[in-house]
């Protein structure tokens, strides 16, 4: 998803006439009007994340006498175009505005500012996740379980900072936590400027309604208004179409969990692979997460991991993880016959919208599930790092075993940590390097990812194949 907040995107008009404030069901917050919730942490993206998304549930949770938090992720400095200088004096003045705006709707409440990147909270995740992890951990208590609402951006939002926190949020809420009950919910933004009713993509079935009183819709909009500077200049992130969507009497959350949010991670007993809820939860309400048909950087890697291939033709191809089948269609162009599989029904199905009948889809869980058949080329592109090590060594051994005499494998994998994932792109092709049965013929290493062509040995080289060396 990519969108422009300088268009004038879907007006509110379009989603009165749907019904978004009276369609989705009423939030069950009857613990939090009795009193039972004993805290409230709201986790931004950026400064007025927390106001347009949940000003009105920190209201109420502040005037219901619940302990508040606010953790703000990111200065929002990435919103001027200027140079450094000037982002660095917009980060202060933000800073100040989310001070000023939280104590409109919560003024005990307590706000933590960490300062992380504006734009680069996936390569900070695991700073952000500490971090708000020791903000619910600080709630814990030795008695009675703490009740906690933990409010954060929907990962369907369309914005790659909300996407994280939200992602960081889920997984926290999905821990174990002695001491506390924790109930998560996501909040919207930008889901209402650049999708429409009749889009897919809005979950109207998890979406859950909270009714504002006239008091905490006063609040809200003062403290929408103390973000000034994301309505000023010629064109301002906040202009009037985009602040209509918050003006509602209703504020809106998203509550489907995750089918199994609990994944192990690096260190975890077991190192489990992640399990298809992950998957499932991942896809929901997103027709391209991973930026493939947007983003140079995928399309660049694509295009070095077909160069890489040492021929120009292959009979047969398996694809493991074909996801919603971009580069399968690439594959496709030069393989007479492609196998694509993946554990997610959702991207399959885009895969199938995509590609028609040129190749063959099925939804597969590696390794335990493989497909039968040898393969003159294997591809395992973005997905040894889901798995957890045995599933790693059992997935090369059945990658390996499906490999023609003459077979191709070739691997390509993100370098930097998710703390989520079991493994890291250097854990896969260390393992698959450290095979006896395997020889590499071409290996591309980059800060980003790794691309290892590997074959039976020996090795022969392209311009020795061809008799040119």
């Amino acid at each position: 998803m990519s969108f422009d907040h300088r268009d004038p995107g879907t007006p509110e008009e379009a989603w009165r006439a749907a019904g978004v404030a009276e369609r989705p069901p009423a939030l069950d917050l009857a613990v939090l009007d009795a009193g039972a919730v004993e805290r409230v942490v709201v986790l931004a993206a950026h400064p007025d994340d927390e106001s347009l998304g949940a000003g009105g549930l920190l209201a109420r949770a502040a005037r219901r006498g619940a302990e508040v938090c606010v953790v703000v992720a990111t200065d929002g400095e990435a919103a001027s175009p200027e140079p450094s200088a000037d982002r660095e004096a917009l980060a202060a003045r933000r800073r100040r505005e989310v001070v000023a705006a939280v104590a409109h709707v919560a003024p005990r409440a307590a706000v933590h500012l960490l300062g992380l990147p504006d734009g680069g909270l996936r390569e900070h995740r695991a700073r952000l996740a500490a971090a708000l992890g020791a903000v619910l951990d600080a709630g814990s208590s030795e008695g009675a379980p703490t009740t906690t609402v933990l409010a954060a951006p929907w990962r369907g939002d369309g914005h790659r900072d909300h996407r994280v926190a939200g992602e960081v949020a889920a997984a926290l809420a999905a821990e174990p936590r002695a001491g506390q009950d924790v109930t998560l919910l996501e909040y919207p933004v930008w889901l209402w400027h650049w999708a429409d009713p009749a889009d897919d993509a809005v979950p109207w079935e998890h979406l859950r309604s909270l009714g504002l009183s006239e008091d905490e819709r006063d609040a809200k909009r003062r403290a929408v208004a103390a973000h000034a500077s994301q309505a000023e200049g010629d064109e301002p992130v906040l202009h009037a179409g985009m602040l209509r969507h918050f003006d509602r009497d209703v504020e809106l959350f998203v509550t489907s969990p995750p089918a199994d949010p609990a994944p192990a991670g690096p260190g975890t007993p077991g190192g489990r692979s992640l399990p298809v809820g992950f998957f499932d939860d991942f896809y929901t309400g997103r027709s391209d997460p991973w930026g493939f048909e947007t983003r140079w950087y995928e399309e660049r890697k694509r295009a070095l991991t077909l160069a890489a291939l040492p021929r120009q033709r292959f009979a047969t191809a398996l694809e493991v993880g074909c996801s919603t089948g971009v580069l399968t269609a690439e594959l496709a162009t030069r393989c007479d016959r492609v196998l694509g599989v993946d554990i997610a029904a959702a991207p399959l199905e885009a895969a199938r919208r995509r590609l028609g009948d040129r190749v063959e889809l099925f939804q597969v869980a590696t390794p335990g599930e493989w497909p039968a058949g040898r393969f003159d080329l294997v591809v395992l592109s973005e997905v040894g790092y889901y798995w957890g090590p045995a599933d790693l060594s059992l997935a090369i051994d059945r990658a390996t075993a499906s490999l023609a005499d003459d077979g191709v494998l070739i691997a390509c994998h993100w370098r930097h940590e998710v703390p989520e994932y079991p493994g890291r792109g250097d854990d896969v092709h260390r393992a698959l390097r450290a095979r006896g049965d395997l020889a590499t013929l071409v290996r591309h290493e980059e800060e980003d990812f790794l691309l290892d062509v590997l074959v039976r040995p020996p090795a022969v080289s392209v311009a020795r194949r061809a008799g040119l060396a």
